[in-house]
This record gives structure tokens, sequence and C-alpha cells, in this order.
């Protein structure tokens, strides 16, 4: 985001403008659509498809409930504590049940075991706990008849049974029956298809936005829409055509994840910006022994070695896809964009290498014993936006609200910000579109 670029007068007005068409993007341009289908949606994307960064590189798992990046205090003693009326819970377990009603897109639940050898067994029984404690959010109009989140303690023979590879150090596990896989590409096409199907909805690829300006009355002259007098204008450039256009809008979505807290702090004097950072995450495919007959996914405990701190992984896990492939990751790698650097520096570290197999090896080796260095082979890499560093500590999503100006009707022209969307934002997307649409924006007209 270069607010060097000159400013321009808007040539043309939106009613909706959201920019980046990621899975969280196209589901919330499809949920405007659908609820103000008299009003025009366009969603600018620079990629020249859908889901080019984070939608299209993660383990495409439907999570049972928000379970990573918790926060872990004094394990031993009292357990786990993970916010059950945090965004990720609530939007998580809504979500879950948003992508499992969805007949057009491929999904499977497969569940998901957690491994513990004796000395975590702490973890998955505090896990259990919570877990029955869990209700259903208050976004579901009719609460189901059934609990929020089911699992199941077993012993060490017992999930043994279920995965018979697993090691015999592993003495207990927590079977959670409502984790599942998606087809996020498909997710995608037919998040895309509902929009271009709408009456007001349009969606518009190799489009960058390159500058963000509250717009006033002050402001360079406005196309009529309305005889709206505040808004924002948005500077798009499509391909290599210079300068571009200038958009106007009465309502500004910034979806743009990775890049999401560039357009926030464009509009933010210095000692006010965001900080940035970012975690690479590696996957690796997996064909050799080991493995045999595996039909469900499986989790490591994080190893915490009693230490008290933020945990920003839940370590090296074996995740299927629909064809039964295995494949195992992401581990964590923080990156850092130094001073000065393009913002797009992470794209550099996305090509996949066998620098961090070796690890990867010895961490599932932990509870897969049988898997042998020689069946691992990179596969991708996928980034992940963070708003704490490695010792952060819990960080909820972050939906942050800008206005043009404290004039009164500058509170109906929002630019809301999409900030720190990474795990559970594939599960999560359908029902963070909800909550954007119905409880942030169900008064803007």
């Amino acid at each position: 985001m270069c607010n060097l670029i000159r400013l321009k007068a808007p040539e043309s007005a939106v009613d909706y403008l959201v920019v980046g068409g990621g899975v969280v993007g196209l589901a919330i341009a499809r949920s405007i659509s659908e609820k103000f289908p008299k009003k025009s949606t366009i969603l600018v994307e620079r990629h020249t498809r859908a889901g080019e960064e984070i939608s299209s590189r993660n383990s495409e798992v439907i999570h049972s409930v928000f379970t990573s990046n918790v926060y872990v205090r004094h394990l031993h003693s009292q357990g786990l504590y993970y916010p059950p009326d945090s965004f990720k819970t609530r939007l998580c377990i809504r979500g879950r049940e948003l992508l499992y009603d969805r007949y057009e897109i491929h999904t499977r639940r497969v569940g998901k075991l957690v491994v513990a050898t004796e000395k975590q067994r702490p973890y998955i029984e505090s896990l259990h706990n919570k877990a029955q404690k869990l209700g259903w959010p208050p976004s579901f109009a009719t609460t189901p008849d059934r609990p929020a989140l089911r699992t199941q303690l077993l012993s060490g023979a017992e999930a043994r049974q279920m995965e018979p590879n697993l090691s015999s150090e592993i003495t207990g596990a927590l079977w959670c029956p409502e984790t599942g896989i998606v087809d996020s590409h498909a997710l995608m096409e037919s998040l895309e298809k509902d929009i271009i199907d709408s009456e007001g909805g349009d969606l518009v690829y190799s489009t960058r936005a390159v500058r963000v300006d509250p717009y006033t009355q002050t402001s360079p002259a406005l196309p009529d829409i309305d005889a709206a007098r505040r808004g924002w204008v948005v500077q798009v450039v499509t391909g290599n055509a210079g300068e571009g256009d200038a958009i106007f809008t009465k309502t500004l979505i910034n979806a743009t994840g990775l890049s999401a807290p560039l357009i926030a702090n464009s509009l933010l004097p210095e000692a006010k910006r965001l900080p940035l950072f970012y975690a690479r995450g590696s996957y690796a495919k997996y064909s050799g022994p080991g493995v045999s007959g595996v039909s469900h996914l499986i989790y490591p405990c994080p190893e915490t070695e009693g230490k008290a701190h933020g945990f920003q992984s839940l370590g090296t896990h074996l995740t299927l896809d629909f064809r039964g492939n295995v494949r195992f990751g992401p581990d964590i790698q923080w990156i850092s964009p130094g001073h000065g650097e393009d913002p797009d520096f992470w794209t550099k570290h996305l090509v996949p290498d066998d620098s961090r197999l070796e690890e990867m090896h010895r961490a599932v080796t932990r509870y897969l014993p049988g898997v042998t260095f020689a069946g691992l082979q990179p596969d991708y890499v996928g980034i992940r936006p963070k708003l704490v560093g490695p010792q952060g500590g819990f960080q909820d999503f972050v939906f942050r609200t800008d206005y043009p100006d404290t004039d009164k009707e500058s509170q109906s022209r929002p630019l809301i910000s999409l900030l720190g969307i990474e795990s559970p934002g594939l599960t999560s997307s359908l029902a963070i579109a909800e909550h954007v649409v119905e409880n942030m924006l169900g008064h803007v007209r």
C-alpha cells in the first residue's frame, strides 16, 4: 500500500468493495450480495485467480473447534486455557457447521486423534474437560440438540486399534469425530459462482489496490451515488495499467490476508501502526511404510515441556486428502520483513525445499515410528499472518473498524479490516462472513 501514488478523483462508484479474493473475501462478498441484492458489490483480487496466497496453502482441515495458538499456563497443575468466547472458538464452531451444510462442496468427517505420551496426558485430559463445558455460540438461530464439541478420551491401546501404526509410547489420545477435510478450491469455486450469479455482485481479478483514502466533502469531485458525502476512495491498477482507476465505495472490506495490516497502517500515524509478523509453514508429502491403512487425522501434543508460553502451532501433524494421500505439516519458521523491504518479501519464502525434512521426520517419528526419512518429499509452503511474535501468547481474530471522519454519516461508511486471519480461518470463513454482514453491516445502507 503506497500513498506516494498520486491521489485521483474517483471515476466510478460502488456500494460495497471487497479487497482480497481469498476464501474469506469471497465468503464476505457472497454474503453481502445475498443480503443486499439491490446494492452493487465488487471484489477485486490482485492475482489471476482466487485463493493464491493463504487459502490454497494450508492443511484443508475442518477443525472441530479452535485449539491451536492457545495459551498454556502451568500446564501440569491448571491444564489448558483457551478462551471459549473468543472469535476463533465461536466462529470455528459456527463455520464448521456451515461448511458441512454446504451440499455442493466436498467435505468429509474423517475425525482426528490428538495423541499423547504419558507426560502429555494432562494436556488431552484438560482439552476433553474444556470440551464438555463448551456451548453453542449465539449465532445459531436454533441450538442443535447435541454437544457443541464431542470428544472422547482413549487409552493408547484403543488409539492403536484405530491407527495401528502409532508408537507404543502413545498412552492416550483424544478422539474428535467432528474434525474433517474440505476441498478448499471447490469451496472457492462455489463462492465465486454465487457472486457471479447474484444480481449485484461481480469479481475483478489481476487488479490490486494501491491506495486507500477516506472521502469527505473536501475531497475531489465525486460521481453521483445516492448523494453520499462520506466513504472511501480506493485506487486500483489492473495489470500494468500505470496509475489505474479510482473507485468510490460506501463500505470497504479489507480482506487481503497477509497485506491487511498494510492497508490499515496506511491510514494510521506511525506511532499507532500495527506490527507485522509472519510464520512460514512447510508441508511434506509422504509415500512409504509406517502409515498403511491410516484413515484419520493424527495430531501430536504441543511440545510444552512444562513451560508457560504461547505456542503457535500444534506441531507437525498428519493430514489426508480426498484421494487418501498422506501429508505432514506444517512446521513453523518465523520470517522477518526486515527494514524497507518489499511488502511482498514473503513470496521468496514460498519455494519448498528439503531443509526442514530432517526436523519434520524427528517430530513425526515420535508418534509414527515407522515413517522413513526417504519417503518424505517437500510439497508446498504456506505463510501465516501473525499479530504477535513467537512468545506473544493467544491472539484472537481482529475485526478493526475505521471511519472516514467523525461525522454522523461516517458511522455508516466503515472500512472493516480483517486482521490475523490464520488458522482456523478456512474453517471459520463462512462464519466470519456471517459475522461481518449480519453483526457489523446490518445497520449499513
